[in-house]
């Protein structure tokens, strides 16, 4: 996109291509007015589109351009944070509220997947949370001890049992979580608009909103070419954020994240790593991530952005890190690398925003935005219907907080990650 191969990489290359849209001429009458064309706004233009209600989506650039087109694809179950910690962050009743939801968000993603027949690669074998040292192995049996306490289908799998599944020696345990999966995800928000589109929805690209206000009940959302006149407005911008909504920036902390995908490997390797298809990713502080596409390309990422020097520094490491984890692989060969930028809370939790009268928002996916996306898009479209209340939500309504020097903690994750994969090893 923006004839860049850094923003989408091997995504672009493989996706379906999106469903023809426009930028906004004009000025238009509707329900609901949806700010961003990735998981969330889509899945609730979707949801409200079902429902009856005219809703119409506009994005700055393209569908999916933000973190629902770049990210590794790995469709997890439950956030960042262990489960037990969530009632004492959020309270009994969100804790236990998101931890269902959640729980239960990568089914969402697959029954849409289905319903719509989306073309997105979709495996549905689980994902691998893969030990690094003695620590990790701890973390994880905390980890698994309070899903399978909740009835989570999840197996600690030992270091030979991982071996299996990840098709290396690196790791000293896993613990499988059979109710995720991973898909194409770029394919997957592509799907989802055409499923918007054909349930009556309308969106628009190249059309970045630029201003809101009050005309009497209505909010009027201003573009440079045309006006959108709406009882509601979704803020489904997330990491990609600007104004007229600075402070869900200001709330949020980048992180980047980078990909890079080898050539397809020959069936002989292809089918000693990951066999059964699972993604994964380790327990480091500086994580990695790796899965397969459908042609047999290795996917690898880690934090990191590709500009500048961290171009060469990033692609160096992660053809070591790739040599170290699976030495089948002889020649490890890039066929793109990618990055995007992923948006931190405070609490590594979502929030939710009425940032005015019938202004809400969903932001804060910390690296886990497709699953969580999916199903809050249905939330925000459930609420305006009329289905459940403010009452009935997951979270609690909060105002967005800044957090602190934040363009000084950016600047120095961007550099700490170039300065780690420079000196560092993988283990």
């Amino acid at each position: 996109m923006l004839n860049d191969e850094r923003s989408h990489g091997l995504w672009e290359k493989t996706a379906p291509p999106a469903p023809n849209t426009a930028r906004l001429q004009g000025d238009i009458s509707v329900d609901v007015a949806v700010i961003g064309a990735g998981f969330t706004g889509l899945s609730a233009a979707l949801h409200l589109a079902e429902a009856g209600t005219r809703v119409a989506v506009v994005d700055a650039v393209e569908i999916g351009f933000g973190g629902s087109g770049r990210n590794v694809g790995l469709v997890n179950a439950g956030m960042w944070i262990m489960p037990d910690d969530l009632p004492g962050v959020l309270g009994q009743l969100h804790g236990e509220r998101l931890l269902e939801l959640l729980g239960n968000a990568p089914q969402s993603v697959f029954n849409l997947v289905d319903k719509h027949k989306i073309d997105c690669e979709l495996e549905r074998k689980g994902t691998l949370h893969c030990a690094v040292g003695i620590g990790g192995v701890k973390q994880l049996e905390q980890r698994a001890e309070q899903w399978l306490a909740r009835g989570a289908a999840v197996r600690l799998l030992d270091a030979k049992e991982t071996a299996a599944k990840v098709g290396s020696t690196s790791y000293a345990a896993s613990l499988l979580d059979n109710r995720a999966g991973t898909i194409q995800p770029l394919g997957y928000v592509r799907g989802l608009a055409k499923a918007a589109l054909d349930a009556g929805a309308a969106i628009y690209t190249g059309t970045p909103v630029t201003a809101t206000e009050r005309s009497g009940s209505r909010w009027i959302v201003r573009t440079p070419s045309g006006t959108v006149s709406a009882d509601w407005v979704v803020v489904a911008t997330n990491a990609y954020t600007t104004s007229p909504w600075p402070a869900l920036r200001a709330e949020l902390l980048h992180l980047p994240y980078f990909n890079f995908a080898t050539v397809p490997l020959p069936d002989d390797i292809r089918n000693t790593i990951l066999p059964e298809r699972q993604g994964g990713w380790d327990t480091k502080e500086i994580l990695s991530s790796f899965r397969m596409d459908k042609a047999g390309r290795l996917v690898f990422g880690s934090v990191g952005a590709l500009r500048g020097t961290g171009m060469a520094v990033h692609k160096a490491w992660a053809a070591r890190s790739i040599r170290t984890i699976f030495p089948q692989i002889k020649d490890v060969t890039f066929e793109a690398g990618w990055y995007g930028q992923i948006g931190m809370t405070s609490d590594s939790l979502p929030r939710f925003h009425t940032l005015a009268p019938n202004i809400i928002s969903f932001s804060g996916y910390n690296g886990r935005g497709i699953a969580p996306g999916t199903v809050f898009g249905r939330i925000l479209a459930e609420q305006i219907i009329g289905k459940i209340t403010d009452a009935d939500l997951p979270l609690p309504v909060t105002q967005p907080k800044q957090q602190g020097l934040r363009a000084i903690r950016e600047g120095y994750y961007e550099v700490g990650a170039q300065l780690a994969h420079l000196v560092g090893n993988r283990f």
